[in-house]
């Protein structure tokens, strides 16, 4: 087959990861698979695993004409056999791509925390939970499949070298503390509750067990970020909240790692790494990963929902004041981290996942009425959820990223319900 793998981005994150490394092993496989997208800090991860980078214009407003426009080319002149889009800006526009052109078909993954209801019902999707899948099945979505986000395996091993002493050395990272890491972004939505807890509960652990958390990331909720680790930098002392900013490859911070924090994607590569795992979600959600609790999360993925943000830092601190001076359980818990993602989440497994929902698609495509009647009634949902988006923006609520912020969000508003 010949496929064109579109992220919604190509900057450091756990969609694009997958997207691009997922990519490379279906080369593997002997399909011929290329990336397109916008330059980013990925471009040399794409060049490294030896695919094809191609890249596209300027988008604007999504979806993008000129965008469209180029991967129909693409489709016309390469032969394309699927236009697999990762999100929904990339899953419209593959779709759109693909619809003067009927011997190729669109894809979408979505590995966000809800899906957008205006891709197309008729779509091909894939999904990264279970509980996800289900909930689309039943609002009446048919051609649904699970992809559990993949790790690679031999990229990310704590058993490499990686430039740890450099690490260390350059962030000033000792063995005087325990060192508590999180890869992430500082997004408003979805991960800042989770960062700025971290940040207390590390502080607020200090006074009787000397710790450091290490944040590796960027983004557009970085300012509040850095004013609270001043804040605590300053109460505790200097080098207990480290920023790193954002790494092109962050490995050597989860191999230093005492124990990791995270959601998603970042959450399965500490696993790789043989970290102990405190799973992040919203709402004070800081769950120890452990042979008792992995099962929930294969349900609902790496993330959860508690009750309250103020309960946050406190449910951390205490997380981590058992397990910290532990070093044996922690050596245990990584160790059966290793041995699920090596199990559930290979890049193989993921790759023959993907190939399998790609030659579905080919083969029992879509019918013309049933196409037509999916993109028209998804046409209808973006022009209300576009209207919708430009009220919200003109009163100044307007989330980043209302899709990782949804299902939050009703979850919020049912446990408010029951309360009496």
């Amino acid at each position: 087959m010949k496929i064109i793998v579109y992220p919604h981005d190509l900057s450091l994150g756990g969609s694009q990861l997958n997207a691009i490394e997922i990519a490379a092993a279906v080369a593997s496989r002997g399909h011929e698979v290329a990336v397109f997208g916008r330059p980013g800090a990925l471009v040399p991860r794409i060049r490294q695993l030896r695919l094809e980078f191609i890249e596209a214009p300027q988008s604007g407003r999504r979806p993008s004409p000129p965008v469209v426009a180029a991967l129909a080319r693409l489709i016309a002149e390469r032969g394309i056999d699927v236009v697999h889009g990762y999100e929904w800006p990339p899953a419209l526009e593959a779709r759109l791509s693909v619809r003067r052109h009927p011997s190729a078909v669109a894809v979408a993954t979505v590995m966000s925390m809800a899906v957008a209801p205006f891709i197309p019902r008729a779509m091909a999707l894939l999904v990264g939970t279970q509980e996800i899948a289900d909930t689309e099945r039943t609002s009446g979505r048919h051609r649904v499949g699970l992809l559990e986000p993949p790790v690679d395996l031999e990229f990310n091993d704590s058993h490499a070298e990686l430039g740890q002493a450099e690490f260390r050395r350059r962030f000033s990272i000792d063995d005087s503390r325990f060192t508590v890491t999180t890869v992430t972004r500082f997004a408003h939505e979805l991960k800042l509750e989770g960062v700025l807890a971290a940040i207390d509960a590390i502080a607020a652990l200090n006074h009787s067990l000397p710790t450091r958390l290490v944040l590796v990331g960027d983004g557009p909720a970085r300012p509040v970020v850095e004013q609270r680790a001043r804040e605590a930098n300053e109460r505790v002392g200097p080098g207990t909240i480290v920023l790193t900013g954002q790494l092109d490859d962050p490995r050597a911070a989860y191999a230093t790692a005492d124990i990791a924090l995270g959601m998603g994607g970042s959450a399965l590569r500490a696993l790789a790494f043989r970290r102990a795992l405190v799973v992040q979600g919203e709402l004070g959600f800081w769950q120890l990963l452990t042979p008792e609790s992995s099962g929930r999360f294969l349900v609902t993925g790496w993330y959860g929902i508690g009750d309250s943000s103020t309960d946050g830092a406190p449910a951390l601190e205490r997380i981590l004041r058992d397990i910290l001076p532990d070093a044996r359980r922690r050596a245990e818990l990584g160790e059966f981290g290793r041995e699920l993602v090596e199990r559930r989440f290979s890049l193989d497994r993921a790759a023959e996942l993907q190939l399998a929902q790609y030659r579905l698609a080919r083969e029992h495509p879509a019918g013309r009425g049933e196409s037509f009647r999916a993109d028209g009634a998804a046409f209808l949902r973006y022009g209300s959820y576009y209207l919708r988006k430009r009220v919200r923006r003109a009163r100044g609520t307007e989330p980043a990223d209302d899709f990782n912020a949804n299902t939050v969000r009703a979850a919020a508003k049912a446990t408010e319900a029951s309360r009496p």
